[in-house]
């Protein structure tokens, strides 16, 4: 019994940081209706960034914790601008091209920032310090929780919950809605389409700067490719819980999470990626727009 609890809370810990990702991944989908791959390169990116500006600007703060908000704000920032200017010169000339060159655009971005990482940062794996995070742990019977995983779990439970409420109780989050639903009649409602998407990249960037940094400080070792494995995944996420839906994002996340981690424990973790992908291959031949997802009539 302590292996499947201690399954569970690793599971719901990657989990968690799956569905940051996956977010990015369908939030940008819901609106303009094609996969961000370079998304996951961007978390990759963050990850790096994340562990320079902890070393070299806030690692002499006496308080580790407030040391690595600050580096999380700070990667936020740059992040986000990286995400505009992404969506402003690979994307946004091809809005109106077919839907593959925004696809080849988007896997060609990912490309650039994956050797921008293998130049800047070089080709070996980089490690965060062992001691960003009190190594503290709680123990439930035979099994264990650390600090880094409470945190990682309470965060990213707040940062979901805040996404939410923006979307569904915000006017930017009307806005967004209308965006996804139709944007030449959200034009016509006075929306300003064009900033939507900019705001919608924004998040997306800066859920994928949180994701990168967890990920950095939950497993330590980063590598310059690292954003394919784990950007791969968090759209398998997306696909699960339905493409386009944020709150399938966010289900799909803590279910795949929870699978991985309990196909690691008890056949093997060699395994965990082949049983991923033949559960999404059942899920696309049972409900295929997801666990979440509503079957939407083509407009034509």
């Amino acid at each position: 019994m302590y292996i499947f609890i201690q399954q569970v809370i690793n599971g719901l810990t990657i989990g968690s940081i799956f569905a940051l990702i996956a977010l990015g991944y369908t939030m940008v989908y819901g609106t303009m209706k094609f996969i961000n791959f370079a998304h996951g390169d961007l978390v990759a990116l963050s990850a790096f960034v994340g562990l320079t500006i902890y070393t070299t600007v806030v690692s002499s703060f006496s308080n580790s914790i407030i040391a690595i908000l600050i580096s999380l704000i700070i990667t936020i920032v740059i992040i986000s601008i990286i995400g505009y200017l992404l969506e402003r010169i690979a994307y946004r000339p091809l809005r109106k091209a077919p839907r593959l060159s925004a696809v080849v655009s988007a896997l060609g971005a990912g490309m650039v920032f994956q050797n921008a990482i293998m130049l800047i940062w070089g080709p070996n794996p980089h490690y965060y310090p062992a001691d960003i995070i009190p190594n503290k742990i709680w123990h439930f019977g035979d099994s264990v929780i650390s600090l880094i995983q409470i945190l990682i779990l309470l965060l990213s439970f707040f940062i979901m919950i805040g996404l939410y409420i923006l979307v569904n109780k915000t006017r930017t989050g009307r806005a967004i809605r209308a965006a996804a639903i139709n944007q030449d009649a959200a034009r016509l409602m006075g929306i300003n389409v064009d900033a939507i998407i900019v705001i919608i990249f924004a998040l997306g960037s800066t859920l994928g700067a949180v994701g990168g940094m967890f990920l950095g400080m939950f497993y330590r070792g980063i590598t310059f490719n690292m954003g394919w494995n784990y950007g791969i995944s968090a759209f398998v996420a997306a696909i699960i819980g339905g493409i386009g839906n944020i709150p399938g994002a966010m289900l799909g996340g803590i279910f795949l999470g929870l699978f991985n981690s309990l196909i690691a424990g008890y056949i093997s973790s060699t395994w965990a990626d082949a049983f991923t992908y033949i559960l999404l291959i059942l899920i696309l031949i049972f409900k295929p727009t997801g666990i979440l997802g509503e079957r939407v009539a083509e407009k034509v």
